[in-house]
C-alpha cells in the first residue's frame, strides 16, 4: 500500500527542524571555534523557518495523522509556534554566555535543538507511545546539557541527581501508563477518552491516574517531586539553565493536557484534587523558601516552582477558560524566565559566572539599560501591573474563581504577595545599592537589542494582552 504523503504536512515545522540540525551537525565539523558563527546562523534560520511553518500550517481546523499517533490542532500550533520563536532568543543569550566561558561549541546546538524535537514531538502526541518517545528524546539531551561543562565537578554532581531523579520518574509515568492500557486496551488519548467513561471508581485507572499525575509534577518541578530544580539550575551552566527554566515549561503544559485533558478528562474530579494539592505546595514552599536563598539562580528555581503552582490552577479549573489562562501563563512566564537568565549571562564575565545576589548590587550605575531590563523581568515575575506577569495571574485567578474555587484564589493571592518581596529585593539590589566593584558590564550587541525587545515585550503584553490572548 502506498504511503500517503499528505501525512506530512501536518509535520513540517519538525521535518524543517530535524534537517537543520542534521545540516548544523555537519557543518560544524567542518569549521573551526573561530568560525562557529554559520551553524549559529544557520540555527537561527532553522527555527524561524519552523516556526513561521508552523504558523501558516495553523488554520484552527485539526489534522490526525499516522494512525491517529500525531495531531495538529490550535493548541499545539501556539505552543509549538510560541516554543520556536522563544528559543531564538535563548540561543542568542546562551551564545553569549558560552562564548565568554570558552564553551561555545556546536554541541550545545545539536543537543537543544534535539531537545526542541522532542518538546514539539511531545506537544503534538496524540497517543502514550509518540509522547514517551518525545519526551525520552527531550530528557536525554537535557542530561547531557546539564553536565555541558566538563570540567566542572558541580555540573557533573546536577546531571547525575538529574539523570537519576529523571529515569525514576520516566519509570513511573511508564508504569501509570502501562496500568492505564491495562485497563483500557487503547494507548491513543480519544479512545482512552471513550475507554475511561462510566470506570471513574476503576481502582486500576486510579492508580494509573497517580502515577502519571507524579511523572507529571517531577517534569514541571512541583513539589513534592522538586528536589531536582534548585541543584540543577545552580550545578549547570546559565546557558544551560536558561534553557532548562524557560522552554521544556511549554512542553510540558502541553503534556499534562494531551494527558489529563484528552486522554483523562472524564477523571477530572480525580486529578484536579491531586493538582490542588501540588498547586498549594508549590506556591507555598516555592515563595517562602526562595525568600532565604542569597544564590540567585536557587532564588529563580524555587521562583519557578511557584509559578508551576500558578500553571496548575489553570489546569485544574477544568474549564476552556482555565486552559486558555495556563497556556498564556506559561508563555509569559517562558519569555520572563529567558530573560532574567540573559541579564544575568550579560553580566557574566571571562571565568566568573553571576550566580550571587549581592554582585548585581548597583546595576543601575554600571548599565541602565540593563537594569531597566531587569526592572521589568522581576516586576513581571511579581505580578506587578501593567505588566505580562499581573494578567498572567488575573487570567488563572478568574479561571478557578468561575468554578467555584474562591479560596484557592485568596490562597494564590497571599502566597503571591509573599513571594513579591524577593523580587522586589532584586530590584532594590540594582537600583538602591552601590556596586560591590567597578568592573564595567560588557555585552555583545545581539545581546543587548534582544534583551531590551525581550523586556519591554513584558510591559508591551500587559499594555496590550488580548494580543496573545486573542491568538490562543
Amino acid at each position: 500500500m502506498a504511503f500517503d504523503t499528505t501525512q506530512l504536512i501536518p509535520l513540517l515545522p519538525e521535518i524543517i527542524l530535524l534537517v537543520g540540525v542534521s545540516l548544523v551537525l555537519v557543518i560544524d565539523l567542518m569549521v573551526t571555534d573561530k568560525e562557529r558563527t554559520w551553524p549559529f546562523m544557520l540555527t537561527l534560520f532553522t527555527l524561524l523557518a519552523a516556526g513561521c511553518t508552523t504558523v501558516m500550517l495553523a488554520d484552527g481546523t485539526t489534522q490526525v495523522v499516522f494512525d491517529g499517533t500525531y495531531i495538529r490542532d490550535p493548541m499545539s500550533d501556539i505552543l509549538k509556534a510560541s516554543l520556536l520563536f522563544l528559543a531564538v532568543p535563548v540561543f542568542i543569550y546562551a551564545r553569549e554566555g558560552l562564548m565568554k566561558s570558552g564553551q561555545w561549541r556546536g554541541e550545545f546546538m545539536t543537543l537543544t535543538l534535539f531537545a526542541i524535537l522532542g518538546m514539539m514531538v511531545m506537544i503534538s502526541s496524540n497517543g502514550f507511545i509518540s509522547l514517551y518517545l518525545g519526551l525520552e528524546l527531550l530528557s536525554l539531551c537535557l542530561y547531557a546539557l546539564v553536565a555541558f561543562n566538563r570540567d566542572s565537578s558541580k555540573s557533573a554532581e546536577a546531571a547525575m541527581k538529574y539523570f537519576i531523579l529523571g529515569a525514576l520518574a520516566s519509570g513511573l509515568l511508564l508504569y501509570g501508563i502501562s496500568m492505564l492500557y491495562g485497563a483500557t486496551g487503547k494507548l491513543d488519548f480519544p479512545s482512552i477518552a471513550q475507554a475511561v467513561v462510566g470506570k471513574e471508581s476503576d481502582i486500576v485507572l486510579v492508580f494509573g491516574l497517580v502515577f502519571v499525575v507524579i511523572g507529571l509534577a517531577f517534569k514541571f518541578g512541583a513539589v513534592p517531586f522538586h528536589m531536582w530544580v534548585p541543584d540543577v539550575y545552580d550545578g549547570a551552566t546559565t546557558p544551560v539553565t536558561l534553557l532548562v527554566g524557560s522552554l521544556p515549561k511549554i512542553a510540558a503544559l502541553g503534556l499534562a493536557m494531551r494527558i489529563l485533558v484528552d486522554g483523562l478528562g472524564e477523571l477530572q474530579e480525580s486529578w484536579q484534587m491531586m493538582l490542588i494539592i501540588l498547586a498549594v505546595l508549590s506556591m507555598a514552599l516555592g515563595n517562602l523558601v526562595a525568600i532565604a536563598q542569597e544564590n540567585i539562580k536557587r532564588m529563580l528555581a524555587y521562583s519557578t516552582i511557584s509559578h508551576v503552582g500558578f500553571i496548575f490552577l489553570g489546569i485544574l479549573a477544568g474549564s476552556d477558560e482555565g486552559y486558555r489562562a495556563a497556556i498564556f501563563y506559561v508563555i509569559a512566564y517562558a519569555a520572563m524566565a529567558a530573560g532574567a537568565f540573559g541579564v544575568l549571562i550579560a553580566l557574566d564575565r571571562k571565568g566568573l559566572e553571576v550566580d550571587q545576589l549581592h554582585q548585581l548590587k548597583g546595576l543601575n550605575e554600571k548599565h541602565p539599560w540593563l537594569a531597566g531590563t531587569m526592572l521589568l523581568l522581576m516586576f513581571s515575575m511579581a505580578g506587578v501591573p501593567p505588566t505580562v506577569g499581573f494578567f498572567a495571574k488575573l487570567f488563572v485567578l478568574e479561571a478557578i474563581v468561575s468554578v467555584g474555587l474562591t479560596w484557592l484564589a485568596l490562597v494564590a493571592v497571599f502566597f503571591s504577595i509573599i513571594g513579591a518581596f524577593y523580587y522586589i529585593r532584586v530590584v532594590k539590589h540594582v537600583y538602591f545599592d552601590k556596586p560591590t566593584d567597578d568592573v564595567e558590564v560588557e555585552v555583545g550587541g545581539a545581546a543587548q537589542v534582544m534583551l531590551a525587545i525581550n523586556g519591554l515585550a513584558m510591559l508591551a503584553l500587559g499594555l496590550f494582552p488580548a494580543i496573545l490572548m486573542n491568538l490562543i
